[in-house]
Parts: C-alpha cells; structure tokens; sequence
C-alpha cells in the first residue's frame, strides 16, 4: 500500500518510542513510502515537548514509555489541541491498553510487530483518505 500523493510532501509525522530501533523502523516505513518531515522523542514528556513546537499532522506513539506513558502523553497532547492525530502503537497482549487509548481519543493503533501496510493504513485513515 502506499500514500496518496497529495499528502506525501506536506504530511509531518511525530515518532514516539523509547526504542531507538523501533523508530528506526518506523522511520525508515515512512521514507520508503515518500514521507520525509519526521521528527522523533523518545518518552511522553518529549513527544509533548515536540508536539508543541512542531505542531505535527500526525503522532505515532508507543503506549508503554518510561517518564511519561503514551497513554498520559495522549491525554496531555489532546488536552491540548483536541484535534490531534493520534496512532497508539503497542504490542499484543496489551489490548486493554488500547481500548483506553482509543476512549482518550487516539485516532487508530497498530500492533507490533509492525506491518507496512498497516502503517500506512493508518496514516491514511488519519488524514482522512480511504484505502482502495
């Protein structure tokens, strides 16, 4: 799957997790997929910090985080601005995580292992564009 053209250039995307391998991961996703105004924390207080200042289209984050968990960094980001765009990443097993991720208002979640397209599908649904 890719991403519709005509979000590709403009689209910028926050990456949370305290893995330095796993945003790489996603990083690399993205890149491959044309998205290249990525920024990136490594807990929840600095992905609030980022997101103030980078004002991102996009947030994927990682629930379970040391200092500050995606599930508060969540609830701090759409106290914020309610309008943010959230994707929880987790692994299986935290399934309860993710249902109060999306009561708090998180966008969609993808589940690790990651797969591509499931990244990429998320984006899109975010942003407002269907899958074909």
């Amino acid at each position: 799957m890719e991403l519709d053209r005509r979000i590709m250039d403009s689209l910028k995307i926050l990456i949370v997790d305290d893995l330095s391998f796993m945003r790489d991961a996603i990083r690399n996703i993205l890149e491959s997929s044309g998205i290249s105004n990525i920024d990136e924390a490594e807990n929840g207080r600095e992905a609030f910090s980022a997101y103030k200042r980078e004002k991102p289209d996009i947030v994927l984050m990682d629930i379970t985080m040391p200092v500050l968990d995606g599930l508060e960094s969540l609830r701090i980001i759409r106290r914020y601005d309610e309008t943010a765009k959230v994707i929880m990443c987790s692994a299986i097993g935290q399934q309860k995580y993710l249902i109060r991720a999306i009561q708090l208002g998180a966008r969609d979640f993808i589940l690790k292992p990651f797969q591509p397209e499931r990244i990429l599908s998320a984006i899109n649904k975010a942003v407002g564009i269907n899958d074909k």
